[in-house]
């Protein structure tokens, strides 16, 4: 494998030991804050490394500094790359939603139509959402599988089994969805909610399913609704422009062959296909709870959820553009 996930101290050794094979080749650093066996490895940063191995004869290589090895907390993933400590990051607008207003309509319930791919959605839209990445170039953004209740102690059938739980979320158009229902929301990093949930200082999680297993989540939570407009998540991978600029155009040609919708895709589909294996082993598994809910119950959350994007989107300057042209023009 051409891309290489190293420690600090493995880092140093390479450096002393391989110092002629580091220079031939142009190597850039991708730093994230997940374990290695995260879904995003294989959906993203093996695709990328590959991609730009073949491409370059090896040339132009990635190293992964996973699990925060770069430097701890998902909220700063943004500046991290902007600053040059990384040359590529992976992170979610959620954790940082003022700078993503627009982006992030893409999560709203509703937003993107049942079945369509998010991350062409979010393409579509890129020229409206270019001024929300400065100083980078977006690799891929893409959307997660739609959003389900992962609860622990707690079945949720209607709304109003939300009512007064605090439910953990990953940003702000999350956050308003809980509320609309009558919960309060958490935010903290998907990292912090295996304890949160065993500690009882949150009583669910709305997010992918994907997540479940990535997080080993169902090993805390006994009950999980799908089915309710919830809307998705969002998620960036963006490389330091100036970095970028600073390559050969050999190199920059094997980056645009694999950047935007290619790598979005990639991503996108592993999310699902993560989320449908994890589903698969919740329903197979007799001590855990799997509501589907029909469409009377789905649309009654839907009362309440939908108007939120609605809202949300008169404060938005530019909103209902955006959302049109994620929605092909419509």
């Amino acid at each position: 494998m051409i891309y290489k996930t190293l420690s600090s101290f493995a880092v140093s050794t390479a450096v002393v030991l391989g110092g002629l094979t580091a220079a031939a080749a142009e190597e850039l650093s991708f730093a994230h804050f997940v374990p290695p066996a995260h879904t995003l490895t294989a959906s993203v940063v093996e695709p990328l490394a590959d991609s730009l191995a073949a491409d370059t004869n090896g040339e132009l290589t990635v190293r992964v500094y996973p699990g925060g090895e770069l430097g701890k907390g998902p909220l700063e993933q943004y500046v991290r790359v902007v600053q040059g400590v990384a040359d590529i990051v992976w992170g979610l607008p959620g954790y940082t939603s003022s700078q993503f207003e627009k982006t992030m309509i893409a999560e709203m319930p509703g937003a993107i139509p049942a079945g369509e791919p998010g991350y062409a959605a979010i393409w579509r839209a890129y020229p409206m959402l270019k001024s929300e990445f400065p100083g980078t170039k977006p690799l891929a953004l893409w959307t997660s599988e739609p959003n389900v209740f992962i609860m622990k102690d707690h079945d949720v059938r209607t709304p109003a089994d939300v009512a007064g739980l605090k439910i953990r979320v990953a940003g702000s158009t999350s956050a308003a969805v809980v509320e609309a229902l009558g919960g309060t929301p958490v935010q903290m990093p998907a990292g912090d909610i295996y304890n949160a949930l065993q500690t009882g200082l949150i009583d669910g999680v709305i997010t992918g399913s994907s997540a479940i297993g990535d997080f080993k989540l169902d090993e805390v939570a006994n009950s999980y609704t799908l089915g309710a407009p919830l809307g998705t998540l969002t998620f960036y991978v963006v490389m330091n422009q100036a970095r970028y600029d600073g390559l050969s155009d050999a190199e920059k040609a094997a980056i645009d062959k694999v950047a935007g919708e290619v790598l979005s895709k990639s991503a996108e589909d592993a999310w699902n296909a993560r989320a449908d294996q994890v589903i698969e082993g919740l329903r197979a598994d007799s001590n855990v709870t799997v509501i589907d809910l029909d469409d009377a119950q789905a649309a009654a959350f839907g009362d309440l959820t939908l108007p939120v994007t609605e809202a949300s989107l008169k404060n938005i300057d530019g909103g209902d553009e955006v959302l049109a042209a994620m929605r092909g023009g419509e």
